[in-house]
């Protein structure tokens, strides 16, 4: 099932082709092969999520995160632009369900017709996702996603902190929205944060008085 609604070209688009595209590709292949720890951020999403939890791995890559998670028993979803990487995923995972969207399209509908479930009890954007969106969407994608929360969900980030989108410019998009920084660490294994760390990951929830977002569903009433 795929999302067809026009949508902007993301960095990733613009960035990541050709060579670089099979660099990418190559180099998850080969921390496969020789057995490298690919499961960080599965550990901190299975640590912090309720058993069976509905999780959304949202810029999925090759899905490694959807299919740990799966593999932990939760009803895990993959979603990415890249129709490529979904197909590496779909090969190398056939068990688990990915889906075709750009981030700032997604809705319930799209994952109602998939048979998949339409609100997450936790989502996950990991693998430098933000800093890879179209540039200036980076409030709406969080803002869509976040109306994809069941009540008291959580959404977690985790990206370099040297790309053109910032922890500063991040912390300003998640404050407009209404969402709380519940923690924030510089490593998917719970190192502390300090403003000179390499990589942010993190939690966030909505606060109590956060708007609807634009096409929110009633679980937000």
């Amino acid at each position: 099932m795929e999302n067809t609604s026009p949508s902007p070209a993301t960095r990733w688009e613009k960035e990541i082709v050709g060579d670089r595209w099979q660099d990418y590709v190559g180099r998850f292949d080969r921390m496969y092969t020789d057995g490298s720890d690919l499961q960080g951020e599965v550990r901190f999403a299975d640590a912090m999520a309720p058993r069976g939890a509905a999780i959304l791995d949202a810029g999925c890559g090759v899905g490694r995160l959807a299919a740990g998670l799966s593999e932990r028993g939760h009803r895990a979803v993959g979603v990415d632009k890249d129709a490529g990487l979904l197909a590496g995923a779909r090969e190398r995972h056939p068990g688990v369900t990915f889906l075709e969207s750009d981030l700032l399209t997604l809705d319930a509908d799209l994952l109602g017709r998939s048979g998949v479930p339409q609100s997450f009890d936790l989502i996950v954007v990991a693998g430098n996702v933000m800093v890879f969106l179209a540039e200036g969407t980076e409030r709406a994608v969080l803002a869509n996603l976040a109306g994809l929360l069941v009540p008291d969900g959580r959404l977690v980030t985790g990206f370099a902190t040297d790309r053109e989108y910032r922890v500063g410019d991040f912390d300003a998009d998640v404050a407009a929205l209404g969402l709380v920084a519940e923690q924030r660490f510089s490593t998917w294994h719970l190192d502390p944060w300090n403003e000179n760390s390499s990589w942010v990951v993190t939690v966030l929830r909505a606060g109590a008085g956060a708007a609807p977002v634009p096409g929110s569903d009633p679980r937000w009433a």
